[in-house]
């Protein structure tokens, strides 16, 4: 690609044999998770510029605070992607539908900066 000068090794490549974290993973454009889901399925990414594929065997962790199975219902998102990513979900409801936890969150993180601010 223009200004290319050296190869660089992508980020799935440099995740191999360990773990990738994707926040947001809802906003990945549509051409982008055609390649996510490619990467997953086939354990191998294509370098830009490349003329052959490199290995790269991950685990993938992804976040998102849309509803995936409504974007699917509407086209947003890739059902075939949506089903390689649900394999295992946890679903942590919003601060304000856990008004018994907030007092409890707050004093932990309260005293987790007196303490940290301390120790400085």
């Amino acid at each position: 690609f223009t200004g290319a000068e050296s190869d660089r090794v992508g980020r799935l490549e440099q995740a191999d044999g360990g773990t990738m974290f994707l926040d947001e993973v809802s906003e990945i454009p549509p051409a982008v998770q055609v390649k996510l889901l490619r990467a997953l399925e086939r354990r191998e990414v294509w370098p830009v510029g490349g003329s052959e594929p490199r290995q790269s065997d991950f685990r993938l962790i992804s976040a998102t605070h849309q509803d995936l199975q409504q974007q699917v219902g509407t086209g947003a998102f890739r059902h075939d992607l949506y089903y390689r990513l649900m394999t295992f979900q946890i679903v942590i409801p919003p601060l304000r539908e856990r008004g018994d936890d907030i007092l409890e969150l707050s004093e932990y993180f309260c005293f987790a900066h007196l303490f940290q601010t301390l120790l400085n």
